[in-house]
């Protein structure tokens, strides 16, 4: 989620640019996303969340000041996630906002969590998170999004998610940092979530919480979009 840019005015449904990093074909992991078998593009009916401009600056800074922080050269982090330089480049250059492929490649590289490449540096007594103002992530193909519900300055140990699949999609996640865990709800559709060979189908209100530092999938098994709830614990504490 995890194991996913804002939504300013309608815009297109892919993080800017368009396109990812070659090497981004395979999904992530809390560091990357495996590659799936095929998947049904997503339907003219499904909504996908836009980018917004605000995201793709607060991402290309963060990824510039991680990267200099650790004394890694654009050409290294590039090997290390295998995220090409150039598409690195412009991603810290504010010229592209990163799908959510690509974010979990540079975040799993960095040892850092997902949350942390798109995390802003305010921290209010107290915040409405207006779904116009909310950080939305897509996959490659638009299939797959995730808008963070949760404030992201400051330490913590637990993210608030929402997620969307479109009809029949796959999404594919590797393992998350040792002593992840993640309690999701299904609030329309009917999923399945897949955990090292055990398949769980999940219908609207059904729950599940398992660890999520194994591979697993979210899988839609109908033919409208399903909409998830996804709480996510790690074992230390981030931010």
């Amino acid at each position: 989620m995890s194991h996913l840019a804002e939504k300013p005015r309608r815009a297109q449904p892919r993080a800017r640019g368009g396109r990812s990093d070659a090497s981004a074909a395979s999904r992530p992991s809390a560091g990357g996303r495996a590659g799936a078998g095929p998947v049904r593009r997503v339907s003219k009916t499904t909504s996908v969340e836009p980018v917004s401009p605000n995201l793709t600056t607060v991402v290309g800074v963060n990824l510039r000041r991680l990267r200099v922080r650790r004394g890694l050269s654009l050409e290294r982090l590039s090997k290390a996630s295998g995220v090409s330089r150039a598409m690195l480049s412009q991603v810290e250059l504010g010229q592209s906002t990163p799908t959510i492929n690509v974010v979990w490649k540079i975040t799993t590289a960095l040892g850092v969590p997902f949350s942390t490449l798109i995390a802003s540096e305010e921290a209010p007594a107290a915040a409405v998170l207006r779904v116009h103002d909310a950080k939305v992530l897509v996959s490659n193909a638009g299939e797959f999004s995730s808008r963070a519900l949760f404030l992201f300055s400051g330490p913590r140990r637990v993210e608030f998610y929402e997620l969307k699949l479109a009809p029949r999609a796959t999404e594919r996640a590797e393992a998350h940092p040792a002593g992840t865990q993640e309690n999701l709800v299904v609030a329309k559709g009917h999923a399945a979530i897949e955990i090292t060979g055990q398949r769980e189908l999940l219908e609207p209100g059904d729950a599940i919480v398992f660890q999520a530092d194994v591979p697993h999938a979210y899988v839609n098994t109908g033919d409208t979009e399903v909409v998830m709830y996804l709480v996510m614990t790690y074992a230390e504490t981030v931010g």
